[in-house]
Parts: structure tokens; sequence; C-alpha cells
């Protein structure tokens, strides 16, 4: 059976301008999901299930706003409540497998697709390490280009060394051959952060996912043990830090 979901393989990239400059380079995979085909992955792919513990495994409830309702349901409710006209006929749901039952994802994102396979709308659906979660719902101005360019006022604490008067340029492709993410976070002084991710399409097969199981073993662990690796070094740099403020609710 043909799937349009597959892997990428590539890497994430952090540059911090300052007050100390600071740069970061790991190598992680993702899976680029069809909402619609997930049950049958979860059917052909003895590697991979959904809701349910196995070496990678895809689990509904750590995406979206309502753990009882269906990602879809979510999807195309957030996208109205944005004003943004048009249901998807496809979503693709860019994110970070759980393994072996842990999973992470900072930043996961929706690409909503109308009937002839052109993307409309993202969903950028951020999570922090205070167990929050904020939903970017974005327009694409320019669906003939082949960049989404979006833009956006930070929501959403996610670290103690970035205030939260920042404003976020996202600059990413439609998933091809090749994904392309970068994340530009500026303040009032200028640019501040720059982060990317880059990464080459692979075909979604038990074969492919053992591999890169073997290549990167525990990569949910290795994204969360990341991040506080490199706080810890921003710190030892005298990055100055900011006193988390929870999301509120809406």
């Amino acid at each position: 059976m043909t799937f349009q979901s597959c892997v990428y393989s590539g890497q994430v990239f952090h540059r911090r301008t300052r007050p100390a400059e600071h740069k970061l380079r790991y190598s992680v995979f993702s899976l680029l999901l069809d909402l619609s085909e997930i049950d049958q992955l979860a059917n052909s792919l003895w590697l991979f299930s959904r809701n349910r513990f196995n070496l990678f495994s895809f689990h509904d409830r750590d995406f979206g706003e309502r753990e009882s309702e269906p990602l879809m349901v979510f999807v195309r409710r957030s996208l109205a409540s944005a004003g943004i006209s048009g249901v998807p006929e496809r979503v693709l749901l860019s994110c970070y497998p759980r393994v072996l039952g842990y999973g992470f994802n900072p930043l996961s994102l929706f690409y909503c697709l109308d009937g002839q396979g052109r993307c409309f709308a993202v969903i950028h659906e951020v999570h922090n390490t205070f167990r929050e979660r904020h939903w970017y719902v974005l327009p694409v101005e320019d669906e003939a280009s082949q960049w989404i360019n979006q833009r956006a006022d930070k929501q959403l604490f996610v670290s103690p060394f970035a205030h939260m008067g920042m404003h976020y340029k996202f600059r990413l492709n439609l998933p091809g051959s090749r994904q392309v993410v970068v994340i530009r976070a500026s303040d009032q002084e200028g640019l501040l952060i720059t982060a990317s991710y880059t990464a080459d399409r692979q075909t979604l097969s038990a074969a492919c996912l053992a591999k890169l199981f073997f290549m990167i073993p525990f990569l949910s662990a290795k994204v969360i043990l990341g991040i506080h690796w490199e706080a810890l070094k921003l710190w030892l740099k005298g990055v100055p830090l900011f006193k988390h403020l929870p999301k509120r609710s809406t």
C-alpha cells in the first residue's frame, strides 16, 4: 500500500544573537502524517501504533485542545474560530512520534490542504515544558508561492531565557522531497533567535523506522534533554532569566 504519510530526517538548528551568542545543532527525524491514514499505518507497520504502546506510536491526546475531540474536528473548529474560510480536504501533521511510549513536541504543524492540494492555512501547535500548549492558526496569504510566510505575536511562554514581548516570523514550505521550517523571533531591539528544521523525505516503512531508531534511539528523550542541556549552557553564559508567565485560559 502506498501512503501519503512519510518520514523526514534532518537537523534542528538554533542561533541566539544576544546578550551572548549561542548556537546548537541536533540530528532528529519527524513524521508527516495524513490524518486520514493513521489507522491504516498502524495496521500496516508493526513498529507503529495508534493510542497504544509500541516502539513508535501516535497518541491523539498529545495534540489538539480537547482529548475527546477528533483531530480533524479540532482543525476545522480552529480554522473557523480564526476566521479562516474553507474546509480542509486533507490535513498533514508534522510531529515527533512517541518512542517507547514517551514523546514531546516543542512544535507541531498542521498543514491544511484544499481539494487541489494547495495549503491554505497552517496551525502551529507549540508545547512548553510547563505542560502548556498554544495554537497559532494562520492563513496562507500567497498560495501560488513555494514559500509560506506567516507572522504572529508570541502568546506562550516557552523558555525562561526568552521574554514574552516578542514577534515570530515563520517561513516554511509545503513538505515535498524536503521539509524546511524557519522561525525568526524578534523583540524591540531586533532579531534575537533564529530556529530552523531542514530535512529530507524518506518512505515510511517498518524498515525505515527500525533504522532511525538505531540511529537516534531515544528521540523524544533527546529533545527534552537537549532543551535542558542548552538551558544550562545559556545560564552559564549569563543570559538573564525571565519568570514563567502561565498561559491564560480562554
